[in-house]
């Protein structure tokens, strides 16, 4: 049988590269692996490994990528990463961009007749996706594959990644953090844990064992008296459109202080427009009718008087995080509602921020450079960023991007325990209803138009 990766004993040249052990791996002919770990296991330093990246000390990784004649290792492996569900890696991205479309360059890719960083989350994870499938590479490794997908596009992907399998041209490796991610194709997996890449086994998809978090019930707003004196936030048939596209149309809704609410809708419904006008990111929401924490918007309140009632965290927020600064650093700016820390840091605002690290178990990450953790640590870094004003509102879209399962369990007893303050409020966004804490009450859902 054929071997098309072979590593042995691989030990990168730089120490910073290192795993805990060497590194020996194969990939032999139709197999099909799924590399899974927890977060800041190592998982992403063991694929840099397998792509070449970084140069090992005494024998380097073997390739032998025929029938394929291209020359080059970068034209045989093909990696979407985790940042890519985002979009392209771009130094001038800001998180307000997408929402102000003169602010984007009219050079920009454009996607089904409109820029790419127009596209939801979701959007643009099918689009990297197609993109390195129509290079079609001998190896395609994808981190992450259905971060951000719906769940009609997370079964299109299913199927097409299939077709791709049974096509035998390319092979794939899924990075994932949780058994349920693990599709039915897969033949092998291989755990990293600790930094220590475990030999490759054979999987059976009846070992991809979960254990379903239970959720509460949905309450119809009609089943709730409306009562606009404890509207937190109240919108009046508002619409919002980009260049003849309707994204939301005539949307009225009401959260009351203290509600817990799940928002969901495919990709490109929306979500994501509604929750950037209420975190008044989005300059269209001067000329609509709403009304947030009792003020009409447009009638003078500042943006920042809007946003210290907000603790906030989405997959743009995570892309537009390219700060080189300590997690500590990433955590106050939260305090701030700034992306990067600008201004000194109390020692007891530090404490606070220390406190919140500790409450979702990444305090030893403190210290550590944001832009060198795994993207699941940089989640939930963000995630106590989220908590650390003790906000009266938190807006969470797809907050367990990422996570494995007992941080994903974490951060949901985290989200219950804090809903349980008086008069805290709640808006998550998530395709699962799985992933949702057991304190939603109501759930409101948008089409795309």
């Amino acid at each position: 049988m054929q071997t098309i990766i072979k590593i042995k004993q691989g030990t990168p040249r730089k120490e910073e590269w290192r795993m805990a052990q060497p590194v020996d791996f194969e990939l032999c002919e139709g197999e099909q692996i799924a590399v899974i770990g927890d977060n800041g296991s190592g998982k992403s330093m063991f694929t840099d490994i397998i792509t070449g990246r970084h140069p090992l000390l005494h024998q380097q990784a073997k390739y032998n990528f025929a029938p394929s004649d291209k020359p080059f290792v970068s034209d045989n492996i093909k990696l979407v990463t985790f940042r890519d569900s985002y979009g392209e890696s771009d130094a001038t991205y800001f998180l307000q961009q997408r929402w102000n479309q003169q602010e984007i360059d009219p050079e920009m890719p454009m996607v089904n007749g409109q820029p790419i960083i127009s596209l939801s989350s979701g959007e643009l994870r099918k689009y990297q996706l197609n993109k390195a499938l129509e290079a079609h590479p001998r190896v395609l490794i994808i981190d992450n594959p259905y971060i951000g997908l719906d769940t009609q596009a997370r079964q299109l992907l299913t199927d097409t990644l299939e077709k791709v399998v049974k096509g035998g041209e390319t092979q794939l490796i899924l990075v994932v953090a949780k058994w349920k991610d693990i599709p039915h194709f897969i033949t092998h997996t291989v755990r990293v844990e600790h930094g220590v890449v475990h030999p490759k086994e054979a999987f059976a998809v009846q070992n991809a064992a979960d254990t379903p978090i239970p959720t509460r019930p949905f309450l119809s707003p009609e089943e709730r008296q409306q009562d606009e004196k404890k509207a937190l936030l109240l919108f009046n048939n508002v619409s919002i459109g980009y260049g003849g596209r309707i994204i939301l149309h005539q949307l009225s809704w009401q959260v009351n202080r203290g509600e817990r609410w799940a928002l969901r809708g495919p990709n490109g419904s929306g979500k994501s427009t509604l929750l950037s006008l209420i975190c008044a990111d989005n300059p269209q929401g001067y000329a609509a009718d709403i009304r947030l924490f009792g003020h009409q918007r447009g009638s003078g309140e500042s943006i920042w008087e809007i946003k210290k009632h907000i603790g906030y965290v989405s997959p743009e927020m995570h892309r537009a995080y390219r700060h080189p600064l300590p997690a500590l650093d990433i955590v106050a700016s939260g305090m701030r509602d700034t992306m990067g820390l600008y201004g000194k840091v109390s020692a007891e605002e530090k404490e606070q921020c220390r406190h919140w690290m500790e409450v979702f178990g990444i305090e030893t990450l403190a210290e550590r450079q944001f832009l060198q953790l795994s993207s699941g640590e940089q989640r939930l870094v963000l995630l106590a960023r989220t908590f650390v004003k003790e906000p009266d509102l938190l807006i969470l879209d797809e907050p367990l991007h990422g996570l494995d399962e007992t941080n994903s369990r974490r951060a949901l007893e985290v989200i219950d325990n804090y809903c349980t303050k008086q008069d805290k409020t709640l808006i998550m966004v998530t395709h699962y209803d799985d992933e949702l804490p057991s304190c939603i009450q109501y759930a409101m859902t948008l089409e795309k138009h």
